[in-house]
């Protein structure tokens, strides 16, 4: 009799299992090369992870080190943490919105701490690929805070690997991010 019921058991999980390998996942880390197309031109790297709350909140954390093409003193760092929620509106396809804790840090402007606002959808499209886009307002300067949008994709390799590009139009400038991406 228990052994019935467990092969029942796992009969029915079997369907639910399938589907949540191809399910957005908001456990992942990834790292990569970073480019800011602005008036110092600056390039470098930067790392990007998030994990699950539970089933609709998320935690993630980021941090940038770039250094200006232009001009030689001009070193950028800047980290964020912050919190997510997203929310399914249909298979696969989640509404996402995220509050962050910036810091911006050059040898010119010492520390400057604020705080973003972001919201937009994340998409499968199919196994193998998923997109964003997301419109924020970032504010790090104590009153001259910009709007800005984001569009993004990854191809994923397997179930865990993947490449993540991610772009980010701001005040005419565009800050934009390659690398591979480790989920779980």
């Amino acid at each position: 009799m228990h052994r019935s019921w467990f092969a029942f058991v796992l009969l029915a999980v079997a369907p639910f299992a399938a589907s949540a390998r191809d399910m957005l996942s908001y456990d992942y880390v990834e790292a990569g090369y970073v480019r800011s197309d602005s008036r110092a031109d600056a390039d470098g790297w930067g790392v990007t992870g998030s994990v699950s709350v539970d089933t609709r909140f998320n935690l993630f954390a980021s941090y940038v080190d770039q250094n200006s093409d232009r001009f030689q003193s001009a070193d950028l760092r800047q980290w964020s943490i912050g919190a997510g929620f997203h929310h399914s509106v249909r298979d696969h396809v989640d509404l996402v919105a995220r509050l962050a804790w910036n810091s911006v840090d050059t040898p010119q402007v010492k520390e400057r701490n604020g705080i973003s606002a972001e919201g937009g959808v994340r998409a499968a499209m199919g196994e193998r690929f998923e997109t964003w886009a997301l419109a924020g307002y970032g504010d790090v300067d104590a009153g001259n805070g910009e709007f800005y949008g984001r569009v993004g994709a990854q191809a994923k390799f397997g179930d865990r690997m993947g490449l993540a590009g991610d772009v980010k139009f701001i005040s005419g400038d565009t800050q934009w991010f390659v690398g591979p991406r480790f989920s779980w």
